[in-house]
């Protein structure tokens, strides 16, 4: 992932944000951080705010939960950031042609299953 181009939506807050873009301005923001605190410190800082976004779930508070979905995405883009690890690329890999476990776009997997 080349995070020294700058899109439109890294410099637009009102501009839709792709992965990728959220990767490269999280990557802008916060990079020198993030890579001295390493992928052990950074992982525990992500199941913080997984832990949060589940308190906000069960609470029911869609302002908490809205929040907390986006802090879970900064920190999975921080993460991938410190690991080296282009998230677009990945997803598109793993579920670009579909389901992996039964290769459909719309999954048929049993329900007892991981897919």
């Amino acid at each position: 992932m080349n995070h020294s181009t700058k899109s439109d939506a890294v410099n637009n807050a009102s501009a839709d944000i792709t992965l990728s873009d959220l990767q490269a301005l999280i990557h802008k923001m916060y990079f020198s951080k993030d890579e001295e605190r390493g992928v052990e410190g950074t992982f525990m800082w992500l199941m913080e705010e997984v832990g949060e976004l589940a308190a906000a779930l069960r609470e029911g508070d869609h302002q908490a939960t809205t929040e907390e979905f986006a802090d879970v995405l900064a920190w999975l883009a921080t993460i991938a950031n410190v690991a080296r690890v282009d998230l677009t690329a990945a997803v598109r890999k793993k579920y670009g042609e579909g389901c992996p476990g039964c290769h459909q776009f719309v999954c048929i997997c049993p329900d007892d299953e991981k897919p």
